[in-house]
């Protein structure tokens, strides 16, 4: 069946039933489409309130309708981005733009399964997404399963996880302003040195591995201490195209996370950083305070 078509077909099967709300948490929602009504032409409805999260849909059954409608209603979120699990199967994902539907995951599309897909959102508070069931013959066990991001760059809106790394990765070095606000508003900020740098053509991207000698902040646990040497160890991703290579030397690295991959923002030297932190102190321009112990 075309995209087309199926598409055509999911708008008026949600046009010919009512909705019907699950339960679910602020954040995530778990559920499955054996405890549907067979006949029912109900299509379900879930409303997730956060800016990250999680959806698990066993045994996926006709059609599930998704809002994601954060509380946070000041801020505009203009980008979602979605990571199908390894094992997506049994649906695809559309987004309902001005009454229309777009294929977003593609079940038959192993490739694009392996991806981070990211678009616009046209309406910033509140974005529904649609699973539509794929047919089965068997009732063996299928799970359509994802996690999403709603983030508030617009530059992120692409086809994949390249373009919303480049929320983080500016490949270029940062102002002074720009560094003394990456360690007010990153997920992590860690002090070390790069271990080792390996690169992925295919994908566009490289990985640094961080050897680091504290570890100031971080908002999940990416970097882990060798209980035996006190050492924090950690991945941090970039593009490729910033061409990181390994060198020597203690840094500052800061950025924030995604999917539970840290992406790399700003890395000054940590001599340099230290040097800029202090003159803004002494002249009471830095944004907040930093401990450096």
């Amino acid at each position: 069946m075309s995209v087309g078509r199926a598409a055509r077909l999911l708008l008026l099967l949600l046009a010919g039933s009512g909705l019907e709300p699950c339960a679910a948490d602020r954040c995530s929602w778990k559920g499955s489409g054996l405890s549907w009504e067979p006949r029912s032409r109900t299509v379900e409805q879930v409303h997730l309130r956060c800016t990250e999260g999680s959806l698990e849909w066993l045994y996926p059954a006709r059609a599930l309708r998704v809002v994601l409608e954060p509380n946070l209603s000041s801020t505009r979120h203009t980008t979602v981005c979605i990571k199908p699990a390894s094992d997506f199967q049994g649906a695809s994902i559309y987004v309902e733009r001005a009454g229309q539907l777009h294929l977003v995951v593609s079940e038959a599309e192993e490739a694009r399964l392996r991806h981070v897909s990211c678009f616009s959102a046209h309406t910033p508070q509140r974005v529904a997404l649609f699973l539509q069931a794929s047919p089965q013959r068997d009732i063996s066990r299928r799970t359509a399963s994802f996690q999403y991001e709603l983030l508030s760059n617009q530059s992120a809106a692409g086809p994949d996880l390249q373009k919303m790394a480049l929320v983080e990765a500016m490949c270029r070095p940062c102002d002074n302003m720009e560094l003394l606000m990456a360690i007010c508003s990153s997920d992590f900020v860690v002090r070390g040195s790069i271990r080792n740098v390996s690169h992925d053509p295919e994908n566009h991207m490289s990985q640094v591995e961080v050897s680091g000698q504290k570890v100031y902040r971080q908002k999940n646990r990416i970097f882990r201490q060798d209980e035996a040497t006190g050492e924090w160890r950690g991945p941090i991703k970039t593009l490729l195209r910033c061409k990181v290579k390994k060198g020597a030397g203690d840094f500052l690295f800061t950025g924030n996370e995604h999917f539970g991959e840290a992406w790399l923002g700003c890395a000054p030297r940590f001599k340099d950083f230290n040097s800029i932190y202090q003159t803004a102190r002494e002249q009471g321009t830095n944004p907040c305070e930093f401990q450096f112990s």
